[in-house]
């Protein structure tokens, strides 16, 4: 029998795409009948339990042999610096095995052993982690094979939040679940990550968290500590030379304690002809679905319009058993036919008179343009502005066949959002998210009284209201640096509420580059919307460009200009360069109002809504991912990796930003030089997931990986690469 003396973590089989948990690094199995084994990962479930400052983790994997020959090798996990290995088990009938921890630099070795010799790059994310390695008896075909780890965690402190960090590594995988189970749940806020969208229970007093590990990459969480009504957390990035980012976390109880801001609702619905079917069965189940959200503090009012409005009586409805009841039959009783008559919707709608102590907010579902009354939608939109006052409203768009305009402008104007519903989409699921949402008012009037730095470019620019169950995340940049509070100033029932934040705000920190990212998508969003509601100038067009070349956002702006990599020395002219422009031409004219109707209108409000209020990478992904979709074969070349945008050019996967001004340094794939490099500049490993052949651009170099590059490099040329690439 051969035993694996060499073997690393986050690789396993080279045909296998495994998640970035453990696997078994097979070197020499015994072969039976000539057939080689196949060891593959059946399952991967990660249990982790909160216990004070600190995290127990157990890990069950099980592995089974596929294939016909005898598998032996070393079972692999990377670990985080700061976790504390505690035990490894794998069981031989009553002969329990076990691990053994190595620490980061002979971890480190060992990934770039198995990434030279396999030529595959997955492993360099994980540089930095530590290892535990434990010989694995052999598999027999067709055996299944358990293994546990475990190991402890201290948990960090930020603001008013624990921050727990699992490193889940970039090979994606078929299943897999990452479970919290967090005790007293009455201590923490609504948790938040800005890494993985996040599954959230409470029962029992217990609070359960579970992320689907099938998208790999990096769990960052924040578990906000209660403190007061709202827990706050401030976190920062900040390049050298440049303003800094922030990232602030309001974060309320996920249940309402005491009194909450009473509401006065106003559910405004399409019944025009075009909404018959299915569409006005889903609108009135989001109906009856809104109505079971109301309080007993609460009020509302009911109006349906087509040609004309119907409501479903004169002012305010109070909540009790009896008017819903007469509401819930009121809904029943509707039925679609006329037209679309949205100007006296509109004025039904904000006609009512509301109490300072109260939340006034506006729901209004269509699935159409105005055909009856006023019909041009920026004087409608211009009507309403004059008479929304303190609503909130949020527009609901059914179908490609409404006017995006009209609904993002009265959304701006009311500080809500616009939520668009495609064709294949459900109203009642869309509508009832939203309502539950924003069930429970915590503070309202949000605004930043006091900080240390100055903000700008915030996003949500101006702060929305703050709801029981939903943390708020903003966005922003920071001006100058300092330490000190950061107050943020909140109205509930007329009475004013203030929470503060310590917090740092340095000229240069290179942690939570996530911030940068999630900033830039948001910008994006706000200022595309801007252009379709204001008409385009040219500031804000080279505000969208920048932001899209930049930190490797899609726009429908953005014209990406790429120089072959292989003929720079020869000072190559534009007419010789390679132009890729999604949007075919220049930059598209603002269309008028009146045509901001149709599918291609309803896709770019759509996106450019999603991307203004993404809180994770993933929700970010997802995003890109559907932009990318709706260019169609003028982007079919285009990758995204690390918050860059690459397009092939004669064999290199070539970072867009790159031109023929800037230096390129050419390194061997594998070489000493690749990976002194990548110590150096971490933030490269995601793009060489693309390949042997990439070119990353940085502030004022390029680094070309390719056949024919340095083999190796002197300290002193890696240091003077580290800064030119950040521009330090």
């Amino acid at each position: 029998m051969h035993r694996l003396t060499l073997a690393s973590l986050a690789l396993a089989l080279a045909s296998q795409p495994l998640a970035g948990q453990g696997w078994i690094e097979i070197e020499r199995p015994t072969v039976i009948s000539g057939a080689n084994p196949s060891v593959v990962r059946v399952s991967s479930e990660i249990e982790v339990a909160l216990e004070g400052r600190a995290t127990r983790v157990a890990v069950t994997e099980r592995f089974r042999n596929d294939g016909g020959g005898l598998a032996e090798g070393s079972y692999l996990y990377p670990l985080p610096g700061e976790a504390v290995f505690q035990n490894f088990s794998l069981w031989m009938g009553d002969q329990e095995l076990k691990g053994e921890m190595l620490n980061a630099d002979q971890a480190r070795g060992i990934y770039e052993e198995i990434v030279r010799r396999k030529r595959d790059p997955a492993l360099l994310t994980m540089a930095g982690h530590g290892l535990v390695r434990a010989q694995v008896f052999p598999i027999q075909p067709g055996e299944t094979r358990k293994v546990v780890l475990r190991y402890t965690q201290l948990l960090e402190r930020s603001g008013d939040a624990l921050r727990i960090r699992y490193s889940l590594g970039a090979r994606g995988g078929s299943s897999g679940t990452w479970r919290l189970a967090v005790p007293d749940a009455a201590r923490f806020g609504v948790p938040y990550s800005p890494t993985h969208s996040l599954t959230t229970n409470r029962r029992d007093g217990t609070l359960e968290i579970s992320i689907d590990t099938r998208d790999g990459g990096d769990i960052d969480l924040f578990l906000p500590l209660r403190r007061g009504l709202v827990g706050t957390t401030i976190e920062t990035h900040a390049e050298p030379g440049e303003d800094g980012y922030a990232m602030l976390l309001l974060s309320p109880a996920a249940d309402a304690e005491g009194p909450v801001v009473a509401r006065d609702l106003t559910f405004v619905v399409d019944v025009s002809g075009s909404m018959s079917g299915q569409k006005l069965q889903q609108a009135k189940s989001a109906l009856h679905q809104a109505l079971g959200t109301l309080r007993p503090e609460d009020r509302f009012r009911l109006i349906a319009f087509s040609s004309g409005i119907r409501q479903f009586r004169d002012g305010w409805a109070p909540t009790t058993v009896e008017t819903r009841q007469d509401a819930d039959r009121f809904i029943d009783a509707l039925d679609a036919d006329g037209g679309t008559n949205i100007a006296a919707a509109l004025d039904a709608a904000l006609g009512a008179t509301v109490a300072e102590s109260r939340l006034p907010i506006i729901f209004f579902l269509t699935d159409g343009v105005p055909s009856v009354g006023e019909q041009q939608p920026d004087r409608l939109a211009s009507q309403a502005a004059a008479h929304i006052g303190r609503a909130r409203v949020f527009t609901v768009g059914v179908g490609h066949d409404v006017n995006t305009y009209l609904l993002d402008r009265l959304a701006a104007e009311g500080r809500g959002a616009a939520e668009y519903v495609p064709p294949e989409g459900s109203v009642e699921v869309a509508v009832g998210a939203l309502v539950r949402k924003l069930s429970r008012p915590a503070l309202v009037n949000l605004r930043i009284v006091q900080s240390p730095v100055r903000f700008r470019d915030l996003s949500p620019a101006q702060l929305p209201d703050l709801f029981f169950g939903e943390e708020l995340v903003i966005f922003g940049r920071y001006q100058g640096e300092g330490r000190g509070a950061v107050v943020i100033e909140g109205e509930r029932n007329g009475r004013r509420e203030r929470f503060t934040a310590e917090a740092v705000f340095p000229t240069s920190a290179s942690a939570n580059d996530f911030i940068p990212r999630l900033w830039a998508s948001r910008r994006v969003g706000d200022l595309t919307r801007q252009i379709r509601l204001e008409g385009a100038n040219q500031g804000l067009i080279d505000q969208v460009r920048e932001l899209g070349l930049r930190y490797g956002i899609l726009t429908e702006y953005t014209s990406y200009l790429v120089q072959e990599p292989d003929q720079l020395a020869n000072n190559m002219g534009v007419e010789d360069s390679r132009r890729l422009d999604i949007r075919g031409g220049r930059a598209p004219a603002t269309p008028a109002p009146a045509a901001q109707s149709g599918a291609a209108a309803f896709d770019l409000a759509r996106q450019s809504g999603q991307m203004s209020k993404v809180a994770t990478l993933a929700e970010e992904d997802r995003a890109a991912a559907d932009k990318l979709e709706s260019y169609g074969a003028g982007a079919k070349d285009l990758r995204r990796a690390g918050g860059h945008v690459f397009t092939e050019v004669s064999g290199v996967w070539t970072d867009v930003n790159h031109r023929d001004s800037l230096r390129v340094v050419s390194v061997a794939p594998y070489s000493k030089a690749y990976f002194a490099v990548i110590r150096a500049l971490p933030e490269l490993a995601p793009g060489l997931s693309l390949g042997e052949q990439v070119l990353v651009t940085g502030r004022r170099v390029s680094i070309k990986f390719s056949v024919g590059g340095r083999d190796t490099l002197r300290e002193s040329e890696i240091r003077e690469l580290t800064r030119a690439f950040r521009g330090a």
